[in-house]
Formats: structure tokens, sequence, C-alpha cells
């Protein structure tokens, strides 16, 4: 045990005195780097720089990563591959969507000057930079900051292509951070004129063309090899702006753009002052398309997503179509007069605006569709892609549930008083009440207490499921305040859902395309006609509920929107603090939802649907009524006036609207025929006077 004791006792003695031996060799070892004064200085530089480097390398990695995954799928941005020619319901083309794009013609063969034009405006240092353009970037931001409106812009060509071929248009910075690394593989895995020819083939340069090709054909009706040098600057022009450059929308904005790209030439040392002086003193003109400009646009993008839905459950290989569609450019014509001449009256006035409109036929087919005041300044739909609440327009879904569930009838009475659910208290626009009022008084008043009331009788899940089935496709909660219309809905959709009162209580659902064939007019999709849909609701709900519309325009809040000689129904809508306001109804003919409200959902003006919603109503249906047959409305007495019709070719009655003067137009030239007929004696003398006398005598009068 001594012993044992002695040399555990060695042993770790020994070790400690090996253990500080080593360190102190270390020591030694590292004295050897020791450094001081402006050395030293330089050496803890290099350190930071090592240990921030490393953990530099560790950031972009982490960035990178999304990079790799966009790239890792070895597929680039698939281009839009359908061309669609869109035919009104009359067989009349009224506008074109899809793709224009001819990626035939080599780098090599595409002017010189255009190439240096599209060099000069977006990327002079193409050449120089490894994808990302520093020295352009930090330009473009010192000319930005000292007020230079000329779109001087900081992405190289690599970065624009890699948006183009991999990403959205959404701006965002780590959609920056990944197209900078995007745009670093494309520069290690391409070469530089493969880079810029996929950016002249991809680039999309407005009205639906994509590539300089296409561009030329459609804006110069020319080759791409036979534009001169101010078509070749105006093309370049629009790479950055197509929209707001495109010379078929704005020709002088896109001359104007053409000048700064000339300008960018000289500045770039491409081209001399001398070379350009022709190009400025003629600048380019472009193909006149002011027809396309005065499409029905929101319909036919509307449209052209339809089409693309039907085409991809289809067993074909085509990818250019011609699409019979049910617009009526007549009607659609008016619908964008009533929403606008109606904005430009009083739009101030109540501080609103937008708005929107469908009409349909009691069938579900789409006449008109109106998405916003001006697509040339926002293609945003507003008919299709914005939901709004429609207040009060959704009450017909409350009292419909009622009829059907609770078998109650529009004579049925009913208690306007204070109700509650849970700490919530809905009240009267008026916050009155009436106390006993018949279900036919509170529907035409648009009372708030009595559907609430009906919704805890009948739940609200019924409410919610018949709206969908009506043709509600967004989805929405339910909550206490459904039966006052808080839930999210689009215009389309409050058409689709009217239409069923309209059509017997039959599922309508709206629709715009009829057929569908190839270019060599093969017919790929026919829509089925005479097909009777689903019903939802009773001929005697559907009677009722006709009947409670009628007498919101006859006698409630929709006055305004009655129409002379047109049994007219419908319902208003207000929501809270007046941001949304509605009118949605019909007549025996047509189908009309209008909305009208701010993009920004600030609230307006103490705008209701009783007042522009319905005047827009009033003013469209009034014009798609005229020289037409009116027919009845189901459940509503009135009797339509009679109309006398000559005999005539009924054919050419269904395609040609003839126009209609309303009395105060007629006034309007009268007054003039007068005003010129004075002007006239006023200037004649005595002998043609007597002479124009004796023409105008009684007897040769034909008026």
């Amino acid at each position: 045990m001594l012993a044992a004791d002695a040399w555990l006792d060695s042993s770790l003695y020994e070790f400690w005195r090996s253990l500080g031996r080593g360190y102190a060799k270390v020591q030694d070892a590292f004295s050897f780097f020791r450094v001081s004064g402006i050395k030293r200085f330089f050496v803890e530089i290099f350190s930071d720089a090592l240990t921030f480097g490393a953990i530099g390398a560790v950031m972009m990695l982490g960035l990178a990563i999304p990079a790799f995954e966009v790239i890792s799928s070895g597929e680039f941005n698939r281009a839009e591959d359908y061309s669609v020619i869109f035919l009104d319901r009359f067989g009349n083309e009224i506008g074109r969507r899809g793709i224009r794009s001819d990626d035939s013609v080599a780098l090599e063969d595409l002017p010189d000057y255009l190439v240096k034009a599209a060099l000069a405006t977006e990327d002079r240092r193409f050449y120089e930079h490894f994808g990302i353009d520093v020295v352009g970037t930090l330009r473009a931001l010192a000319s930005n900051a000292s007020g230079d409106t000329t779109l001087q812009g900081g992405s190289s060509i690599t970065q624009q292509l890699a948006k183009i071929l991999f990403l959205s248009s959404e701006r965002t910075l780590e959609r920056k951070i990944v197209e900078a690394f995007l745009s670093v593989w494309l520069e290690w895995h391409y070469s530089k004129d493969e880079i810029l020819k996929l950016y002249l083939d991809r680039a999309y340069m407005g009205g639906g063309n994509f590539g300089v090709v296409a561009a030329a054909e459609y804006y110069f009706g020319k080759d791409i090899e036979d534009i001169n040098l101010s078509e070749a600057a105006m093309l370049a022009g629009l790479f950055k702006a197509p929209t707001n450059y495109a010379p078929h929308v704005d020709l002088a904005a896109a001359r104007g753009r053409a000048n700064v790209v000339l300008t960018n030439l000289v500045q770039a040392g491409f081209l001399t002052e001398g070379q350009v002086t022709a190009a400025r003193r003629h600048p380019a003109r472009a193909i006149e398309r002011t027809a396309e400009l005065n499409s029905p646009n929101y319909f036919l993008d509307w449209a052209f997503t339809e089409v693309k839905e039907i085409v991809a459950g289809l067993d074909t290989t085509a990818n250019n179509f011609t699409v019979r569609t049910t617009i009526d450019p007549t009607l659609q014509g008016y619908a964008e007069d009533s929403i606008n001449s109606v904005l430009r009256e009083q739009g101030e006035q109540y501080r609103v605006g937008q708005g929107s409109m469908v009409a349909t036929d009691t069938q579900g087919a789409i006449r008109a569709m109106v998405g916003g005041t001006d697509y040339g300044n926002s293609q945003f739909n507003r008919a299709i892609v914005s939901t709004r609440q429609p207040g009060s327009a959704f009450k017909p879904f409350v009292y419909a549930t009622a009829f059907e569930q609770l078998g109650l009838t529009p004579q049925d009475v009913i208690s306007d008083r204070p109700v509650c659910i849970g700490d919530w208290c809905p009240q009267n626009y008026g916050r009155n009440y009436r106390g006993s009022t018949t279900l036919l008084s509170a529907f035409a008043s648009s009372i708030n207490t009595v559907p609430v009331t009906l919704s805890i009788k009948t739940g609200r899940e019924p409410i919610a499921e018949l709206s969908h089935r009506m043709g509600i496709r967004n989805d929405y909660p339910i909550t206490r305040s459904l039966a006052l219309g808080v839930a999210s809905v689009s215009v389309l959709d409050m058409a689709s859902s009217y239409a069923v009162f309209a059509n017997h209580g039959l599922k309508t659902p709206a629709y715009g395309v009829t057929r569908i064939t190839t270019l060599a007019g093969d017919v790929i999709y026919d829509r089925p006609v005479d097909q009777p849909g689903e019903r939802l609701l009773s001929e005697q709900t559907v009677a009722d509920l006709n009947m409670m519309m009628r007498t919101v325009v006859t006698g409630g809040t929709g006055r305004r929107a009655a129409v002379e000689g047109v049994p007219a129904v419908g319902k208003t809508g207000t929501t809270s603090s007046y941001r949304d306001a509605w009118f949605c109804g019909f007549t025996g003919n047509y189908v009309a939802a209008v909305w009208f409200g701010n993009d920004d959902y600030r609230p307006t003006n103490n705008l209701t649907g009783g007042s522009l919603p319905a005047m827009a109503w009033q003013k469209f249906m009034a014009y798609a009524h005229s020289n037409a047959k009116i027919e009845p409305v189901f459940g509503v007495d009135f009797e339509p006036e009679q109309t006398i019709i000559a005999d005539a070719d009924i054919e050419q009655l269904e395609e040609q609207r003839p126009p209609s003067l309303t009395p105060a137009a007629a006034r309007k030239l009268l007054e003039l025929a007068e005003s010129l007929d004075t002007a006239l004696q006023a200037n004649v003398p005595p002998a043609d006077q007597a002479r124009l006398d004796q023409e105008r005598s009684p007897s040769s009068e034909s008026l």
C-alpha cells in the first residue's frame, strides 16, 4: 500500500511538471509571432478581417440558400404560351390576350443601333461587370437623388434577366438579395452575348408582347431587321416601363422617352449627336391601336383566365385560339359611361374614387363588366379580385333562408326592437325602432334588427350555405353580424346570386365564354345551352323576394334606381363608416350589380347604396331597355307598355341596337336648330328671305 501511494504521488507530480514544461514551450513558440508597434496594428486588422470574413461567409451562404433552391429546379419561369383572339357575342373581334413572342432572330442579325440603344439605356457597363454593376448602381442612386426623372435604373441587364427567368415581380429586400445571387450564377453559366440575347427575347414590351422582335411587328408592322434608329430608340425605351411608354397608349410619352434613349446613345459614346439628329427630327410613328384601347379590357383579362382554365382540362396541343364571348359592346360602353359619368358629376362630393359593375342577362351571360374607372391607369379588376362587404345587399339571402326554413311570408309581422347577440347589439340606420312591422316594410326600409332576429331563428350557417350555393364563391367567417352583410364578396358573385331571383330560383352562374376554336377552325369547347340549372329556391320564395325588392325601388331606399316603364327590382347596401356602397338588382331582361368605394378603404362622405350606385344602375338599365321588348319579372305585378315592332329582319334587330335619343337631348337639338335658324335669318338678304319663307309655308312642310 505504501508503494502504491508513493507511485500515485510521483505520477501526479511528474504529470503536472510535464504539463508546465509543455505550456512553457508553447509560450516560447508563440513568442516568435509577438509583434509590437505599427506591425501589431496591421496584424490586428488582418485578424479581425479573417474573423468577420468567416462570419460574412456564413451569412452569405445562408442568404444564398433561397437562390440555390430556385436554381435547383432547373427551369425558367414559363412564358405565357397561349394566344387568344376574343370575339363579342356577334362575332366581331374585341381584343387579344396572350403572348406575341419571337426568338428566331439571332443577336448578330438585330440592328446594331437597337442593341446599342438597349445597352446605353439599361446597362452601359454590361460587358465589364460580373452581373452586378456596382458603379452603375451608385450612379443611378446619385442621379435619382438629384431629382433626375429619366428613369435611371440600378439593376443590370443580368439582374433584370434573373428576375424575368426565375422570380416574381414583388419588391422586397429578400427578392433583391436572391436576384443578386442569381445574377452571378447567370454570369458564371452563360456568356455575355447569351445573356443579352435572352434579355432581348424575354423582356416584356407592353401590349402583350415579349421581346423586341414581336414588339417591332406589333408597334410598327415591321420585321426587326427593318426598323430605323428612331423606332429602335422607342423600343429601347420600353424595357423599364412598358405600360407608361407604349406608343399605342401614349405616343407623346413614347417619343419623349425615345429622345432620352437617343441622348443616352450619345452620352455612352455609341453614336454622335449628328448621327441621332435625323431620328430626333423624325420620331417613330406607331400603328393605330385605338380599337384595342376601347376594348373591354377588364372583361378580357378575366375571360383570358377562364380560357386558360378551360383549355387546361381539354385534350389539345394547340396554343392559339379564337374565343366567342357573351359581351355586348354597346351595353359595355354604356356600363362604362354610367360608372364614369356618375363619378365625374358627384364623386368629389362624396369623396369616392372608384366604381365597378357586372351586368348579365337573366341566364348568366355577362353582357358588360367594368372593373374600374381607367384601365390604362390601373389594371386591378375591382369587379373580380376586390372583395368588399355588401352591407344590406346581403339581406335577400337572410330573408330567403327564413322564407324557405320557417315558412314566413312578406306580410308576416315581426317586432322591430333592440336585439343583442352576446355583447353585440346592432342598431338601425336612424337609431330608432318601429315596434311591430311587416317583413315587407322592414325589407324596404332596410331595418337592421329584423334580419338579425331572423338569423337567430334560422341559424347563421344555413344563411352562409345558401349564399354560397347561389353564387358567392369567396369564403368568409360566419360571425354574429353576418345578417348585416359583414362578409367579403365580389361584384361578379353578387350579380350571379341575384340572377337566381331573376331566373325563377334556378342556379345561374355568370359566364363569359361560349365557344373556343383553334385557328384552324376546330371547335374544342362549346358551352351547353338550354340546360336548366339546379333549383335553389322555391318559386313562392322567389316571388315573395322579388315583390319585396320591387318595393325597395318604388318606395324604399332604392328609389333612384327606378326606370320608367321597366319593372326594376333590387336592394341597396351600405357598410359601416360608409366604406362601400352597393346596388344589386334586375329586370326581366338584365341583372346588374354596382359597387362604389375607394381602393384604400378610405371612408366616403356618407355615400349610401341608394345614391350613386342606384343612379349608375338606373342609367345603365334605362339605356339597356331602350328599343327592346320589356320582359316581366316573376312575382312582380307590373304591366309593361306595349311595344310595336315593325316588320324587319329579326337577326338584324338582334345584332344592331339603334341609338336612343332622350327627351332632354331632343330638346337641346331643337334649341340648337332654332339658334341656327335665327343666325341664318339675320344674315340672309331680303330677297332670299322671301324665297325661304315661301319654301317654309305649311303646304311644303313635311316634318
